[in-house]
């Protein structure tokens, strides 16, 4: 699972997650995201679970499809807390659902209970879009191929480096280990800290097929 450099603006704009995951963002802030997101004909929106009626609603007669987030930020709910989640998402019109994993299991070597909740998280899903974030910042080399293999063993079509909230952000290094790791198995997505084109391009460079963005517009402006 790969894309070719996109040629152009709208070919870029849609690999596109346009993103507001602010804890203090209102109705009106969700409302021109969302009008954003429609007049650039990005990929999706990725929002807050409580935003999800509000989002599908906006986006009912758009291309557009509504992300949101699972676990979100820290990934050490009960694994029957991000179940209940997704499923509450499902029904509220997301699309795609990004689920953050529980990395302290991953470094503690409780690897089949990983895979089984990003497993249950596939399966309530009913044929989402699911990412499994790794959080890449607080892995070493050997925890992310793991993360990313038991993410493709569960069933997951994407795996994505970061929440934006955790120690850093995308680099060029995680990518391209995910990337690695799944081959063309599963989508690889960016996000956290791409604020420009050239920061847009490194990733996609490197393996992304998806990226994260708030900047959305100034990425979009800067590309040739």
């Amino acid at each position: 699972m790969a894309n070719a450099m996109p040629r152009t603006v709208s070919e870029l704009a849609a690999l596109i997650d346009h993103t507001l995951l602010a804890p203090q963002a209102g109705r009106a802030d969700i409302d021109r995201l969302c009008e954003q997101a429609d007049e650039w004909r990005v990929c999706s929106v990725c929002v807050h679970p409580c935003w999800v009626p509000r989002a599908a609603e906006l986006l009912a007669e758009s291309p557009v499809r509504v992300c949101t987030v699972v676990g979100f930020p820290l990934g050490a709910s009960a694994s029957a807390v991000k179940v209940f989640e997704a499923s509450q998402a499902r029904d509220a019109g997301a699309d795609e659902l990004d689920m953050v994993i529980n990395g302290g299991w991953l470094r503690d070597g409780a690897h089949q209970a990983v895979r089984e909740e990003i497993a249950a998280v596939v399966d309530v899903a009913a044929g989402r879009v699911v990412k499994v974030i790794l959080e890449t910042a607080g892995l070493d080399e050997a925890q992310l191929e793991l993360g990313c293999e038991l993410a493709l063993a569960a069933g997951a079509h994407f795996v994505k480096t970061s929440t934006g909230f955790g120690p850093g952000g995308a680099t060029v290094a995680a990518v391209e280990g995910m990337r690695r790791a799944v081959g063309t198995k599963l989508g690889v997505k960016a996000s956290g800290g791409i604020r420009d084109a050239a920061s847009a391009r490194a990733m996609l460079t490197a393996g992304a097929t998806r990226l994260g963005a708030s900047a959305s517009r100034a990425i979009l402006d800067g590309w040739q």
